[in-house]
């Protein structure tokens, strides 16, 4: 091991999104910040996100976008760091981007545009950049000094920033080191699980989804959090897609966040149409159809098939009671299906739950109990929507952090 380094204003452990945010901010306020990740690139995870160009942002934030045991934590961090001021960051940098969807900001060319954004930011700011690094040990002595112990050396300063994220893409080389971490010094960690994430089905509902796989439809699913004052109702529309193992899509991506084993998913496959009326009106203008002739009209082909087996009897509609083709629209408008798991880790975007937002400071991530102990981004108790919204939590809350770390040290 190489000989213990001098210390610096603050350490911060991982060369992601929030981790560059928050050293980029420290760093440029004079402050002597060092990263340390056992990664050998920075930004890996921002490099694959939105298919490569990174959603780095949405114009339209809030914390009602956001899932959380504190569902109000949020506010402050987004309000001191908007997503306008990202944007502005990006404009200055002179990177091209474009709006794909309603607030969803991209880059025009490709992620590396961020990512290489925030390595000139941390640059400009003289940050001690140090990948490769497998951490072995952090600990804080009597005098309040952190202490990083990792292969390659041993590093100490004042404060300590955990930007590590979650339990999301291990192939990316994610780790519960946030967690553990947040246990060690006394914090509580909500129980993390995987969010952003595709669905999947038993055997006996396999049997029918899996002729269904790669088909895409626009569904409305309703989706519920919290409790008593706190409790509240989102309703996702948009695409989702069947698959060999279950359900994907974006739609379904958003209800994985919401979702709990055990629960039930009603799905809406006609969103914004009266499905009682509709039916009906079919029947009245050609009773003469069958019912998946029906079905068709709402329905993809190979969907219409799977319901007409299901819910209809063979026949003219004009033999069919109203009461049968009104449980059908019934069907159509709340699906229930049963989901028997998620896609994991491997596949999620993000983790739910996470260091408990209780024990933190919702003004600069810092640890109540614990001074100069900040946790910022994915690692935090703050979960948000698809749609760049938790970029933009990261850019935040690492800001929150970094801005406190200047303030202090000055």
């Amino acid at each position: 091991m190489k000989a213990q380094t001098a210390g610096c204003d603050a350490i911060v452990l991982g060369a992601g999104a929030a981790g560059l945010m928050a050293a980029a901010t420290a760093g440029q306020a004079g402050r002597r910040v060092m990263v340390v990740d056992h990664a050998p690139h920075a930004g890996r995870k921002i490099l694959i996100s939105g298919g490569g160009r990174c959603n780095f942002t949405n114009m339209d934030m809030g914390a009602s976008q956001f899932l959380s045991g504190n569902p109000h934590f949020a506010k402050s961090a987004l309000a001191r760091y908007t997503a306008a001021d990202f944007l502005a960051l990006v404009q200055r940098h002179r990177i091209p981007w474009h709006e794909k969807a309603a607030g969803q900001l991209f880059c025009d060319r490709s992620a590396r545009d961020i990512v290489d954004m925030l390595l000139r930011e941390c640059a400009a700011a003289q940050v001690d950049m140090r990948l490769s690094h497998r951490i072995i040990d952090v600990a804080r002595d009597g005098g309040g000094e952190y202490r990083v112990e990792t292969d390659q050396g041993v590093f100490r300063a004042r404060n300590l920033i955990v930007a590590t994220g979650g339990l999301s893409i291990p192939k990316l080389g994610a780790t519960g080191l946030a967690h553990d971490l947040a246990r060690r010094f006394g914090l509580r960690v909500v129980a993390p699980a995987p969010a952003l994430v595709p669905l999947t089905f038993g055997a006996q509902d396999r049997e029918w989804m899996e002729p269904l796989a790669g088909l895409s439809v626009n569904v409305g699913i309703a989706c519920r959090s919290g409790t008593g004052r706190h409790a509240r109702e989102v309703i996702f529309r948009d695409g989702m897609v069947f698959t060999h193992r279950g359900l994907s899509g974006p739609a379904i991506l958003q209800a994985s966040s919401y979702w709990q084993p055990g629960q039930a998913l009603d799905i809406d496959l006609l969103p914004g149409v009266e499905a009682g009326r509709r039916v009906l009106d079919i029947k009245r203008d050609r009773p003469r159809a069958g019912g998946l002739a029906m079905l068709s009209m709402l329905l993809p082909q190979r969907l219409a098939q799977v319901f007409a087996q299901a819910y209809l009897p063979e026949g003219q509609l004009a033999g069919m009671p109203d009461a049968v083709l009104t449980a059908v629209a019934h069907q159509l408008g709340a699906w229930r299906l049963n989901p028997h798991g998620t896609e994991g880790y491997v596949k999620a975007e993000v983790t739910r739950g996470g260091v408990d937002t209780d024990g933190l400071s919702s003004r600069d991530m810092e640890a109540r109990d614990v001074p100069g102990l900040f946790m910022v981004g994915e690692a935090v108790d703050v979960t948000g929507w698809l749609g760049g919204y938790n970029f933009q939590w990261a850019w935040s809350s690492g800001h929150a952090a970094g801005q406190a770390v200047a303030e202090r040290s000055g």
